[in-house]
């Protein structure tokens, strides 16, 4: 039985939390001695994941407890997006080019290449790993990280049912996939501290990027103002009035599909991550955001839309990192072993890529993130490098849930046959 965590109250979990923020943010704006030497080497994003990690994996709170992170991911992350994407110049994120889409199918590729070479190199010397026969087969559970990994939650599920993997076994999968995507997460939060190096070594071209962030910056700078309490009021009112519709449409459109097209009911098909009432808010809210860009709702930027939209985003990111057990490493090594090989694979493939077509690494970050952590993080990822980025981040995320079963699909033929031989 697991341990129950010394805080299960909410209340107290999210004042936890907070504190934490408030030390990162505090600490990280002291302009000389030890913590200013600490931050140079680790960014502060990190710390605000890494802090709820450790406050998990010590006992002290606990995801499996709290509904934190079903609220960030349902309500500040929407919200949160409309507000960012309220001073998005559409033009300039067009002018992003390919490179963008690029690195988002070499992640696809990475995670459908990596999950047959991660049996094949780990049955080379512990060929139980990787064994199991009918429904206890480890491909096949193997095949639920494909889903996740490509698509999101909806199409881990569509694999499980495909599959028929054994469901008392089930569990590791779960652990491996959320041990190691949020181990990949820090190492991709790590690598934002020090972008500038890393373009460098890539021999980036980061100069339609940099034009985004300045269009967006001198626009906000055209409009600042001192917000009252009336401005703070209408964002908010903007932002969860957007919320409040999202999750409407989403609920709508998915009962819609369900109850009238088989397909999309049907959990071994496909389509049926379109049924996905979180794919749909995710959508909508940014469709929102969008939309207000062209009015004079813009104009609140100028007022600080995206600084509370960030506010919302480090919240997520706080509750993102209390879902990660850093003892959960050692629980299962074999299988951890598979997944932080694949996960080599995937990294390595998009390090490759990125070099050889200069891209910056901000598209490697994004172009990840939006196949391994989806809708969820691949938002978070990007808005770290300017609040304006958010809706690439959602953007990129949306292909994840277009390709997520099929290529799911074509992973496990794969690891099928690298199993059998």
């Amino acid at each position: 039985m697991e341990e129950t965590p010394i805080f299960t109250n909410d209340a107290i979990v999210l004042g936890v939390l907070m504190i934490a923020l408030g030390f990162v943010f505090y600490t990280s704006s002291q302009k000389e001695g030890f913590w200013k030497k600490f931050y140079s080497v680790v960014p502060a994003l990190l710390m605000c994941y890494l802090i709820p990690a450790i406050f998990n994996s010590l006992g002290i709170i606990e995801d499996s407890t709290s509904q934190l992170y079903f609220i960030a991911s349902r309500y500040l992350l929407p919200a949160s997006l409309v507000l960012m994407t309220l001073s998005i110049d559409l033009k300039a994120i067009f002018n992003l080019g390919p490179k963008a889409l690029i690195m988002f199918f070499t992640g696809t590729a990475g995670i459908i290449i990596g999950g047959p070479l991660a049996i094949l190199l780990i049955s080379t010397f512990s060929p139980e790993t990787v064994g199991g026969v009918g429904p206890d087969a480890v491909w096949r559970g193997l095949s639920t990280l494909a889903g996740s990994w490509i698509g999101g939650g909806a199409n881990q599920a569509a694999m499980l049912e495909i599959y028929e993997y054994n469901p008392d076994l089930y569990g590791g999968m779960v652990l491996v996939d959320i041990v190691v995507a949020n181990l990949w997460m820090a190492i991709i939060l790590f690598g934002i501290g020090r972008n500038e190096k890393i373009d460098s070594w890539l021999k980036a071209d980061d100069s339609a990027i940099t034009d985004l962030k300045n269009k967006v910056a001198n626009y906000a700078a055209s409009v600042t103002r001192n917000p009252s309490l009336a401005d703070l009021m209408i964002m908010l009112a903007i932002a969860f009035g957007a919320v409040g519709v999202a999750h409407w449409g989403a609920d709508w459109i998915s009962a819609v599909l369900v109850e009238n097209f088989e397909v999309f009911n049907d959990k071994k098909s496909a389509l049926a991550s379109f049924a996905s009432s979180f794919f749909w808010m995710i959508s909508i809210a940014t469709m929102i955001g969008i939309v207000l860009s062209f009015t004079k709702f813009k104009t609140y930027e100028g007022a600080g839309a995206s600084k509370i939209g960030s506010v919302f985003i480090y919240i997520l990111v706080a509750t993102i990192g209390m879902k990660m057990d850093l003892t959960m490493v050692f629980d299962n090594p074999g299988l951890i072993g598979i997944g932080l090989v694949w996960m080599g694979i995937h990294a390595g493939l998009l390090i490759l890529v990125a070099k050889l077509i200069k891209a910056p690494y901000f598209f490697l970050a994004v172009g990840s993130q939006a196949n391994v952590g989806g809708a969820a993080s691949a938002p978070v990822v990007a808005a770290a490098f300017h609040p304006s980025l958010a809706t690439v981040g959602v953007l990129l995320a949306v292909f994840g849930y277009v390709v997520g079963t099929y290529g799911a699909i074509l992973t496990t033929i794969l690891m099928q046959l690298a199993a059998g031989s």
